[in-house]
Order: structure tokens, then C-alpha cells, then sequence
């Protein structure tokens, strides 16, 4: 995989990831699932996203093992590496961020997070929060915070917090919103990444395959008979038409964590982009962001 999207600092991290949301959950299942992120790794995979929601932390002890063993085994270096997790909104007080981070530092084996988001809003005051991404950041315990399921107004909000604008740009020092993007959830398209484009701030998208219906759509599948692809590809592609958009499919089969990885790079033509908004509209108007 070549393909890149550039963070507000310029650091350029690949386009595709792999989400981990509901691994972790049962004991039965871990060790097949440690096994799936490690074959990842081997495909070449390097951007993983976790939580400490998902699995209330098993997720990030399945990431933490199977990254654990590519280190010790030399199939990967750290700096290779770019992992995300998140912290509950509960969590995200000036108390509460720390003690979380290192419980989720703990359980990925790593001594510092590449990038930690808000995993949505909650009580606790945007600017304590920010102020305790930012402490860590100074600390040397996160490499870069962001945020999650933030609409429109969220991100005015954030916007407008002094602690989050550098001195020398102006810009956010949030390197990216995680939101839900998808074929069948494309509000985001009205307003939102254009509005993230101006804060240079790149958009990461959950669930870019959807609720499980693109893999099956008639559309897609005809498109991508026709090109020798699957519809699961053409949908991924199509949330990568942009180049600020990062895509972070779950996956533990091990042919949909090779088909996954091989969209990176496909391109969508004009007559497929167009025949794609015809069946999937674009929106006309505002709607509140989905979330999952």
C-alpha cells in the first residue's frame, strides 16, 4: 500500500487502517483475533485504531499482543507503526485522561500512543479535556490528540478554545475528527469535510463499509464485475476519492483483511463516481452526524 493521508504536523500515515471495534469481547475468540491483527501486519497494515470502550479494553490487549509479537519477532518497527486509541467521554477530566491513558498505554505494551481522541462528547468541559491531551503530549505520553463523532458545531466549539491553536499558523493542533463515513452515511459531505479541509484536519472514517450492506449492493457489484474488483473495494474507494480521508475497516477474515488493504490504491473513474451518486445521493441539505 502507497497510498497516504497528511496530518496537520505533515506526517503522512496510510490510508487504510484496521479497526478493532468489537474484538476483545470474548475470551474464546481472542486468540483467533491476535491472529487476524498479526496477519494484518504481515499484509502490510500499519495504522491500527482501538478504544478502551471496545471490549472495555480487550480490544487494545488483542492489538497489544499481536503488536508485542511483530516487535519481538522483527516483522515490524515501532516507528512503522501508527496506533490510535480513545478515551471515554467519562474519563476525559484532567484526572481522568492521564490514569486512562495509561491503563490503554498497559494494555498495548507501547509507551506511547500515536494518536488519542475524545471518543465523543460528554460532560466534562471541551477545554479540560484538550488540556489534558495537551499535557500528555508535553509528557511524551501521546504523539498527537484528536477527537470523535464531532459535528459541525463541535468543532466550532473546539475551534474557538485558545489552548488548541498553535502560535505560529493558527491552526488546530486536533490532527483529525473520527467519524462515521460511509456510501449510506455521507452527510459529512454537505459541510463538514469541507470544513475540516480549512482546518487542514484529517477526517477518519469508521465503518467506511457501512452497516454490511455495500458488500452486497447491486450497484457496486455490477461496477466492480465490470473492473474486476469486489464491491466492498468500490465502497472504500469511493470514501478514499478524497485525499484527506483515512479509512479504518474492521476485519479478522484474512481475505477480507487482503481485499480491505487492496482498495488503497484503486481510483474511481468519472462514469463510476457517477453512477455511484446516482445510487447513493448525495445530501441537499444539514443532517446530524451519524454515530455507531
Amino acid at each position: 500500500m502507497t497510498r497516504t493521508v497528511a496530518l496537520p504536523t505533515g506526517e503522512r500515515v496510510p490510508a487504510i487502517g484496521l479497526g478493532t471495534w468489537k474484538m476483545g469481547e470474548s475470551a474464546a475468540t481472542r486468540d483467533a483475533e491476535v491472529g487476524a491483527v498479526r496477519h494484518a501486519i504481515d499484509l502490510g497494515y500499519r495504522l491500527f485504531d482501538t478504544a478502551e470502550m471496545y471490549g472495555e479494553g480487550g480490544a487494545e490487549s488483542v492489538l497489544g499482543r499481536a503488536l508485542g509479537d511483530a516487535l519481538r519477532t522483527g516483522a515490524v518497527r515501532r516507528d512503522e507503526l501508527f496506533v490510535v486509541s480513545k478515551v471515554y467521554p467519562h474519563n476525559a477530566d484532567r484526572d481522568g485522561v492521564p490514569a486512562a491513558c495509561d491503563r490503554s498505554r498497559k494494555r498495548l505494551g507501547l509507551d506511547v500512543v500515536d494518536l488519542y481522541l475524545l471518543h465523543w462528547r460528554g460532560a466534562v468541559p471541551l477545554a479540560e479535556t484538550v488540556d489534558a491531551f495537551e499535557t500528555l503530549k508535553a509528557a511524551g505520553s501521546i504523539r498527537e490528540w484528536g477527537v470523535s463523532n464531532f459535528d459541525l458545531d463541535d468543532l466550532r466549539e473546539l475551534e474557538r478554545l485558545a489552548p488548541t491553536l498553535t502560535a505560529k499558523s493558527g491552526r488546530l493542533h486536533c490532527a483529525t475528527n473520527q467519524i462515521y463515513y460511509a456510501l449510506d452515511e455521507r452527510g459529512a459531505d454537505f459541510d463538514l469535510l469541507t470544513y475540516q479541509r480549512t482546518l487542514r484536519m484529517a477526517t477518519m472514517a469508521y465503518c467506511p463499509l457501512g452497516r454490511g450492506s455495500l458488500a452486497k449492493d447491486a450497484t457496486l457489484r455490477s461496477l466492480a464485475t465490470a473492473r474486476g474488483t469486489t464491491a466492498a473495494q468500490l465502497a472504500l474507494a469511493w470514501v478514499l476519492r478524497r485525499d484527506d480521508v483515512i479509512a479504518i475497516p474492521k476485519a479478522v477474515d484474512r481475505a477480507h483483511l487482503a481485499e480491505n488493504i487492496g482498495a488503497a490504491d484503486l481510483a474511481l473513474t468519472d462514469e463510476e463516481l457517477a453512477a455511484i451518486d446516482a445510487a447513493f445521493r448525495p445530501p441537499s441539505q444539514r443532517t446530524p452526524l451519524a454515530m455507531v
